[in-house]
């Protein structure tokens, strides 16, 4: 699977991100923009029994545009969407642990962060919100 793809149109549905990212030396942008795609989505580093049960292309992340950072020396943005096939409905945690939580501690990067979210109206309306009214919840602030 390639999950650098420049020729990939964003769909509204899409969860689209934006990192800011440091490759180490000798690492194209481009790699390491696929790399965190990859990383925070379908890909992994061994081979996987149930790779071959679903069609991963369907679920994964794709880095589809780099631009370098301005005044910035080695630095780029990497913008990856996300279907929203890979998200299960409601849980903000599950979205934030796939796209922010694994993807820290690579050796291709010498820096990354997440710069911006863009998270689609079809994703929002899967959440619940609080279960009692905002009067409610101030109260239990104070």
């Amino acid at each position: 699977l390639t999950y650098y793809t420049p020729q990939y149109e964003t769909k509204d549905t899409d969860i689209l991100a934006a990192f800011r990212v440091t490759p180490q030396p000798g690492v194209p942008p481009e790699e390491a923009g696929a790399a965190v795609a990859a990383e925070s989505s379908t890909g992994t580093w061994t081979t996987v029994w149930t790779d071959g049960l679903t069609s991963l292309d369907r679920y994964k992340g794709r880095c589809y545009h780099i631009e370098p950072v301005a005044g910035e020396e080695n630095q780029y943005i990497a913008y990856v969407a996300y279907p929203l096939y890979l998200f299960e409905e409601g849980s903000v945690t599950n979205m934030f642990t796939s796209i922010v939580g694994n993807v820290f501690g690579f050796k291709a990067l010498r820096a990354l962060r997440l710069e911006d979210l863009q998270i689609p109206t079809a994703y929002i309306k899967t959440f619940q919100g609080p279960p009692h009214g905002i009067q409610v919840e101030r109260d239990k602030l104070n």
